[in-house]
């Protein structure tokens, strides 16, 4: 994979023709099957000049001359027309068909490159950027970088027309190719200034392109928040802003392209125009024929094509230097996780050892020095107030996050020392925001992965969501919508909890994963987990857990509690024990207990004040 040396000029021109290079080390095979036609293209377009000044030498003048014309001359003009432009054909397919597998090509590896580095960063560096962002770099900054092969190959290879060209101009009359040259120093100066004025046009365009996309992500992403709350019109708004600075940058690249793309088709116009007219009054002294005026004059319109082609190129090159570096940035992107060689044989639960882990985002500590541990089978309870830093430690558990200092280990084994995917064979985690994809119930679970049904159930059962699957139209056929937005939360929940359970883990750690459930429906989660499961049934057997709770009935199931509190384990022991030793652990449990029967309170007062209402109207009605 390459990538940018300090040594890359940062003129942009020299640049994005250094870009272009990579790409020509990258495809070799096809960038020459489409230079080799575009160069055939080049040498047939040239033959055509010579053909048709041939004919008109040989011909067509002695034709008119003589007042009759030859039927063999008119064949043989007829095939030596024909020959070439044949040829001419072969190269354009070859230049053209070339052009699009390499374009399209590099594209696809890119795109593949830039994915493959998301995954392999950590999560902290997907928090530090926009997921519009990280969509721009996929998708239109690996666009914009490989946008100018289209015309590169065909650039090169009339590079060969341009100098053939201007070789056979010199050789069949210097004071006409003199004459006609003029035009490359204003061509030269025109795409300087074009370069210098579309680059930060260009790099303003790429940024507003992800920002507008971050955006909209936003609102589809938060559509529930957007109509809950009635900001519909906030959101459209903040949309539109950015949308029309987006629209007037590009109307700016649209002005200064369409000066410049005029300007490059005219100047080669001029250059004829001037050869046209020394070129008469050279044929009137005799110093050149008619013929080779004519050949001399299309020699000139020929060079038109190789710099159309170059200025298709140089146009493009601001817009590819721009997508290059956008894209870099991702692919040197630092803090990718390494893995080692080693695997965990034992079968059973898992061991859990946190040993003085600290971890910070920037220079705000969430966590300081955190340890415990946990015995094979045993299930303990994380709890603590919000901002202690529960969420972070889960996410270290199963090394989404690598800590600062300190190390997690499964059987006494460094987390860190484990072999690529071997952390997901033994931890699953059940997050606290669900995530579910547009697909069916059955694919939500699986994640594309070969399950038997059978097993699928047995996980739901677990997961006390066989009951409401089976009620689905279509059980588990049934396509839950984006994000499962035909679920409700506690329903998204118990789908996710199978999602882990159906893999049977031998670490599960729940952040929160039950908050949406009915409190008995909780319960019966936490207890089928801590149960051996039946034979061919994916239950824990036992398994360790690592569970993140706030009610009292979950806390109590757990047979130990570590209790958290500004990042650092404050206490350790039996609910009942931190309960008389803990004042922070006792004040925290017993205001949720508090809020939750203040709730319950509220409900029962809701649905007695709903039947009173529909008693009194009865009365209403039969007083009427």
């Amino acid at each position: 994979m390459p990538t940018a040396p300090s040594a890359v000029p940062r003129g942009v021109i020299r640049r994005g023709l250094w870009v272009l290079w990579q790409a020509v080390k990258e495809e070799p095979r096809i960038f020459a099957v489409s230079a080799v036609g575009s160069a055939l293209f080049a040498l047939t377009t040239i033959g055509q000049a010579y053909v048709f000044g041939a004919i008109t030498a040989r011909v067509l003048v002695p034709s008119i001359e003589r007042g009759d014309v030859s039927a063999a001359a008119l064949a043989v003009s007829f095939l030596a027309v024909m020959v070439v432009a044949a040829l001419k054909v072969v190269g354009i397919v070859a230049r053209r068909l070339g052009a699009g597998i390499m374009q399209y090509r590099l594209q696809a590896a890119y795109r593949r490159r830039v994915t493959r580095r998301y995954l392999e960063l950590p999560l902290a560096w997907h928090q530090d950027h926009s997921t519009g962002e990280l969509l721009s770099n996929a998708n239109s900054d690996v666009e914009a970088t490989w946008y100018p092969i289209a015309p590169f190959p065909f650039a090169v290879g009339v590079i060969l027309m341009l100098v053939t060209v201007l070789g056979l101009l010199f050789v069949t009359d210097p004071v006409l190719a003199l004459v006609g040259s003029v035009i490359f120093p204003a061509i030269a100066a025109l795409t300087v200034l074009y370069s210098r004025r579309m680059s930060p046009l260009m790099t303003r365009a790429q940024q507003l392109r992800g920002e507008v996309s971050g955006i909209a992500h936003e609102s589809f992403d938060g559509a529930l928040v957007v109509k809950t709350l009635g900001r519909e019109d906030d959101e459209t708004a903040r949309f539109a802003v950015k949308s029309r600075e987006l629209r007037d940058v590009m109307t700016a690249v649209g002005r200064v392209r369409g000066t410049f793309d005029p300007l490059m088709e005219a100047l080669p116009v001029v250059g004829v125009l001037a050869v046209l007219l020394a070129g008469t009054s050279r044929v009137g002294s005799g110093d050149i024929s008619p013929g080779q005026l004519v050949t001399i004059a299309y020699l000139f319109t020929l060079l038109a094509f190789p710099v159309r082609a170059i200025g298709w190129v140089l146009n493009e090159l601001p817009r590819s230097v721009v997508g290059w570096d956008r894209v870099q940035r991702v692919l040197r992107a630092t803090g990718a996780q390494t893995a080692g060689s080693e695997r965990l044989r034992h079968a059973g639960p898992a061991s859990l050892d946190v040993a003085a882990v600290s971890f910070s985002y920037g220079d705000a500590e969430v966590l300081h020095d955190v340890s415990f541990d946990v015995r094979p089978g045993r299930t303990v309870a994380l709890v603590g107030p919000t901002g202690a830093g529960k969420s972070t430690l889960a996410s270290v558990l199963v090394r989404l996050l690598d800590p600062d200092t300190g190390r997690v280990a499964y059987d006494d084994v460094d987390v860190r020392a484990l072999a690529p995917g071997a952390v997901a064979e033994v931890a699953s985690l059940v997050p606290q925001s669900t995530f579910l994809f547009d697909d069916t119930v059955r694919g939500n679970i699986t994640l594309g992965a070969d399950i038997p049904d059978a097993e699928v159930w047995a996980a739901l059962r677990v997961a006390q969501a066989d009951g409401f699957v089976a009620a689905l139209p279509h059980a588990l056929d049934t396509v839950v919508g984006e994000r499962g937005t035909t679920l409700s939360g506690g329903q998204r929940q118990r789908l996710a909890l199978a999602r882990a359970v159906v893999r049977r883990p031998r670490l599960l750690v729940l952040d929160d994963a039950t908050s949406s459930v009915d409190p008995q429906v909780e319960q019966r989660i936490l207890a089928g987990l801590r149960a051996a499961g039946a034979p061919g049934e994916p239950g824990m057997g036992g398994g360790t857990v690592v569970v993140i709770a706030y009610r009292r009935a979950t806390i109590d199931l757990a047979d130990e509690v570590v209790y958290v509190e500004d990042g650092r384990v404050a206490a350790r022991g039996t609910s009942q024990e931190l309960l008389a030793t803990s004042p922070g652990y006792s004040d925290l449990v017993h205001a949720y207990e508090r809020a939750e029967a203040q709730r319950a309170e509220d409900a029962r007062a809701a649905v007695a004040d709903e039947l009173a209402a529909r008693d009194l109207a009865v009365d209403d009605e039969v007083r009427a």
